[in-house]
C-alpha cells in the first residue's frame, strides 16, 4: 500500500472536493472519473460515459436493479445508469458541494436518492443491492478492508460489484514513490493506493468472488493529456485560479501537479488503472 506521510481522513477528502469544487468542474466537467479512449482524439465527456457503460455491462445492470454507487461526486454515474439501464440508485459522497450540485441537476422525479455519508459508516441495510459500484473511489477510503466488509453486507446474495481503481504496480522502484505515487495520494487526498495483490485479497477475505480483472491503464491514460492541456489553459486565461494555485491559504492547491504527475506514474508503469468485476456468492 502506498500512502502518504499523514493519510487523509475522511474530512480532509470531504475538504478537498468542497475547496475544488470551480476546479473540478471547469476542468473535468460532470464526470470526475478517467475516460476510456478508443482514440487519443476522442471527445473527454464520450470517453468519460463510454467507462460508465463499460461498468455497467461487468455489473450486468437490467431494469428495476437497485445499484448503490459508493463516491458518486456529480452524480453523472448515476443519471447516466438511470436514463440507459432503467436502474434505482443510491449515490453516496463526502462532499457537501458535489452533492449541491447533484442534486440541482437532477430531475425531482428521478430514482437516485443522494447521501452525504462515509461509505466505511453508511447505516445501510444489510442486502440492500443488487450491484455496487466504485468508480475511482478505493483510493479515498482509509480502511480498505473495511470498504469490502461493507459491500459484502449491504449486496443481496449474488449481488455484483465493480471497482474501478487506482492502482500501485507491485515492483514500484524508491524513486516511483518518492516522486510519483506518495506525492499523488498527498496531493490527491487518498489515504493510501493499493496494488493489484492487495485488492485481491480483500475480496477473498469479505467472500466476494472475483470473476474478472481488467487492465485499462493504456485506454485511460489520454485522460490525463487532455487534463493537462485544459490546466495551463484554465491558468493562462483565469486570474482567480493562478490566485488560488498560489494562496497558501487554499490547503488543496498542490492538486494541481498531480495532473502531471498521474500522467509520468502511467507512462513508467508505476501506477495502474484496474477494473475488479466479482460477485457476493449466493450461499
Amino acid at each position: 500500500m502506498i500512502s502518504a506521510r499523514r493519510p487523509a481522513s475522511a474530512q480532509d477528502v470531504a475538504r478537498h472536493y468542497d475547496e475544488l469544487d470551480r476546479f473540478y468542474r471547469g476542468l473535468w466537467g460532470e464526470h470526475l472519473h478517467h475516460g476510456l479512449f478508443e482514440s487519443p482524439r476522442d471527445d473527454p465527456q464520450e470517453a468519460a460515459a463510454r467507462l460508465v457503460q463499460r461498468v455497467a455491462d461487468l455489473a450486468r445492470l437490467g431494469a428495476g436493479d437497485h445499484v448503490c454507487d459508493v463516491g458518486c461526486g456529480y452524480g453523472a454515474t448515476a443519471r447516466q445508469l438511470v436514463e440507459e439501464r432503467r436502474v434505482t440508485v443510491t449515490a453516496l459522497s463526502l462532499s457537501g458541494a458535489q452533492l449541491a450540485h447533484a442534486r440541482s441537476v437532477t430531475a425531482p422525479d428521478a430514482p437516485i436518492r443522494y447521501l452525504q455519508r462515509d461509505w466505511l459508516e453508511n447505516d445501510l441495510p444489510d442486502g440492500t443491492f443488487d450491484a455496487a459500484l466504485a468508480v475511482e473511489s478505493l483510493s479515498h477510503m482509509r480502511d480498505k478492508d473495511r470498504f469490502f466488509s461493507e459491500v459484502h453486507r449491504t449486496l443481496r446474495p449474488g449481488g455484483r460489484l465493480v471497482v474501478c481503481a487506482w492502482i500501485a504496480a507491485e515492483d514500484a522502484g524508491a524513486l516511483a514513490r518518492r516522486f510519483l505515487l506518495e506525492p499523488i495520494c498527498r496531493e490527491g487526498a487518498l489515504p493510501g493506493m493499493p496494488t493489484e495483490g492487495e485488492c485481491r485479497t480483500f475480496l477473498a477475505r469479505h467472500g466476494l468472488a472475483l470473476e474478472t480483472v481488467l487492465d485499462l491503464s493504456r485506454e485511460v491514460r489520454p485522460t490525463w493529456a487532455v487534463s493537462g492541456r485544459r490546466l495551463l489553459a484554465a491558468l493562462a486565461r483565469d486570474s482567480d485560479l493562478r490566485k488560488a494555485a498560489l494562496d497558501r491559504g487554499v490547503r488543496n492547491r498542490s492538486f494541481a501537479l498531480s495532473v502531471f504527475r498521474i500522467r509520468l506514474a502511467y507512462r513508467v508503469g508505476a501506477m495502474r488503472y484496474l477494473v475488479f468485476a466479482a460477485r457476493r456468492p449466493m450461499a
